[in-house]
């Protein structure tokens, strides 16, 4: 019995273009969640540098973390795991 299964891409042929494409979005991560946290900081006595870098590194953690149990699942990252470990960060990579 055949079953019809509909292959995702995957990190491949391709992996250079995913790598660089991850690694932009991820910066892009840490500049959306540190730059929606500089006036929050002000607010509680928090160095604005300081609460920056953590509202980054917080988000990029999140990111990396998903990516990583994704990979560790089966070996490989589809197009669909990758785009759900951006999306509680960015809701329309979902």
């Amino acid at each position: 019995m055949v079953k019809n299964k509909v292959e995702e891409e995957v990190i491949g042929s391709t992996a250079v273009t995913n790598i660089w494409n991850i690694f932009f979005r991820i910066v892009a991560v840490f500049a959306a969640s540190g730059l929606s946290i500089i006036g929050a900081g002000s607010l509680v006595g928090i160095d604005t540098l300081t609460a920056v870098i953590m509202a980054g590194t917080l988000g990029v953690a999140t990111v990396v973390e998903k990516l990583a149990r994704a990979f560790l699942d089966d070996g490989k990252l589809s197009a669909s795991e990758i785009n759900a470990a951006f999306a509680p960060v960015d809701k329309k990579a979902g």
